[in-house]
């Protein structure tokens, strides 16, 4: 999945990623004693510099912390909702067929966040709405052409093809 979401705005989820989202943050509070328990054992095995066990088990501890923090902020920002209208408009939540003017290539993707593609059973391609190429498109309708400045400093034009509610 290809995603470009760097910012702290507030991210688009489903009820149903949201739900899917805070059982993985359930979870992941629920083993903090068995993963301290872990690190406990481990440590009563001897020297600390040479025991790749304890090592490992408190690489995995400040992993686990990490995922629980981004999860808690991404909880606490969330606006959760339902897919947008099916009204052809380009926006979080819809899945986007464009078509590049330099050739007849077109690309299908979701106008999504990193969060609801980590969350999704899908294999689509999820490009935040926040990417040069998600802001270029927000708002356009079906048969409208937008240009927008790739990372690489090359400017390239777009035409939305189509635009449809996810349903993951």
């Amino acid at each position: 999945m290809s995603t470009t979401d760097h910012e702290t705005a507030a991210a688009w989820l489903t009820q149903e990623a949201f739900d899917r989202l805070k059982a993985e943050h359930d979870q992941l509070v629920a083993s903090r004693p068995a993963v301290a328990a872990e690190i406990n054992e481990r440590r009563e095995e001897g020297d600390l510099k040479e025991n790749g066990g304890y090592h490992a088990a408190k690489e995995e501890q400040g992993k686990q912390e990490a995922r629980i923090r981004q999860i808690e902020e991404l909880l606490r920002t969330a606006q959760v909702g339902e897919a947008p209208k099916n009204d052809g408009v380009a926006e979080p939540g819809m899945v986007v067929t464009v078509r590049f003017t330099d050739g007849d290539d077109e690309e299908t993707f979701l106008i999504g966040s990193r969060e609801e593609a980590m969350t999704m059973t899908s294999d689509i391609e999820v490009y935040s709405a926040a990417s040069p190429l998600g802001r270029a498109l927000t708002g356009a309708r079906t048969g409208d052409s937008r240009e927008y400045t790739m990372p690489s400093g090359k400017t390239m034009k777009v035409t939305l093809v189509k635009a449809e509610p996810f349903h993951g």
